[in-house]
């Protein structure tokens, strides 16, 4: 138990390495006082540009790869499979809620996206899918990575999962929508932002015939 909860505090310390804040700093900005505030990927790309974002997507998504494949790799066999879920979820809190950064980060789904990829990597296809047919539907980014998030609950109730999985995939998706939550209020005042871009179907379903 004591090597779990050891595990359990590396995973959230990985998560508090946040990729934004750590590239911030080497421009000289804190991309906490800049766009959104938010300190994820979303904003970077908004007020940093494309290989600003990469790179914040990338150590984002590592880290949270790296906290669940220590977990997998250290975890004393014979323990309950919910703590290796447990360290995925707890480098996502680390992003969110980074000790480093005075618990201010980003909303976790790219740590969760990197978490995922090796504990259930199964579900990182569809769970994309979702999020990337929402965007080009929509536009929104927020929503689009809520119902990527509830997806993992359809999947795991679809697929049959065992009761941990489900409730990894149940804690995921409310964690997201917590997270999201002013993106979720900003929705229903119909004062979100999305990326006109990006709605390639919505716009393409939306035109009148002429």
């Amino acid at each position: 138990m004591a090597y779990a909860l050891v595990l359990l505090l590396i995973a959230y310390l990985l998560g508090s390495l946040s990729g934004s804040l750590l590239l911030g700093r080497l421009r000289g900005i804190d991309i906490r006082t800049l766009g959104s505030g938010n300190a994820g990927g979303t904003n970077a790309l908004r007020t940093q540009g494309l290989r600003f974002a990469l790179g914040t997507v990338l150590v984002d998504v590592g880290k949270g790869a790296l906290a669940a494949w220590l977990a997998w790799r250290f975890l004393p066999p014979g323990l309950h499979p919910a703590w290796l879920y447990a360290c995925v979820l707890a480098a996502a809190a680390g992003h969110v809620w980074p000790v480093f950064h005075s618990f201010r980060g980003g909303k976790g789904a790219a740590t969760l996206v990197g978490g995922l990829a090796v504990v259930w990597p199964q579900a990182l296809l569809p769970a994309l899918a979702i999020w990337l047919l929402s965007m080009l539907w929509g536009g929104y980014v927020g929503l689009s990575t809520v119902l990527a998030g509830v997806s993992l609950v359809l999947l795991a109730v679809v697929t049959d999962a065992d009761g941990v999985r489900l409730g990894f995939a149940a804690v995921a998706a409310l964690f997201l929508c917590f997270t999201h939550r002013s993106n979720l209020a900003r929705l229903r005042a119909g004062t979100e932002p999305r990326s006109e871009r990006l709605r390639v179907l919505g716009r393409l379903f939306s035109r009148k015939p002429t």
